[in-house]
């Protein structure tokens, strides 16, 4: 959400591949036996769930430092959407979605239930997952698109340092609430 508000659709779309890229990896490790490792090795998932911890943060800081600058000129939607790239838009959907420990839990949960008994197990869950992280795209594609539609009006400056300080805030009270949580 808070790419395609930052670089449009094209952004919001790039982030959404990132996040179902991420999925897949962990949908892999999940058919594997791998994600179940993670989740039952505690240095492993401890590693992990502060990494993701300090990531929300480090971008909840990006956002209250856009709001905290106000974003600059009437053309700033423009600048902010050069330096928000394809890859790095990506970058930040896969990096978001693979130190996310929760992921770990809920493929290596979720996967097993629906995998047959016998033999098929590894075949069940890769295409199960990959089904949801097909819908996971499919969904994140769309919210993009209609968030860049409405993008005129969410570049209005006042909006726009609301909208970052919000989602700001809001990134770094999730980096801090993984952190502090148990598994």
């Amino acid at each position: 959400m808070r790419n395609a508000f930052s670089g449009g659709q094209r952004s919001g779309i790039w982030t959404a591949a990132g996040v179902a890229l991420g999925q897949a990896v962990w949908t892999v490790a999940a058919s594997l036996g791998v994600a179940g490792l993670v989740h039952a090795s505690a240095p492993a998932f401890l590693t992990l769930k502060y990494a993701g911890a300090a990531y929300l943060c480090y971008l909840g800081l990006q956002s209250l430092r856009s709001a905290w600058r106000g974003g600059g000129a009437p053309h700033a939607p423009e600048v902010v959407q050069q330096r928000l790239t394809a890859g790095r838009s990506l970058r930040q959907g896969l990096i978001n979605d693979l130190a996310n420990p929760k992921m770990a839990a809920f493929f290596m949960s979720l996967l097993p239930q629906f995998a047959p008994a016998g033999g098929g197990a590894f075949a069940a869950m890769l295409g199960l997952g990959l089904l949801f992280c097909l819908l996971t795209f499919a969904w994140l594609a769309l919210y993009s698109l209609a968030i860049g539609r409405a993008r005129a009006w969410f570049a209005r400056a006042g909006v726009r340092r609301t909208l970052d300080a919000v989602s700001g805030c809001l990134l770094i009270a999730f980096g801090a609430r993984l952190a502090v949580t148990d598994r």
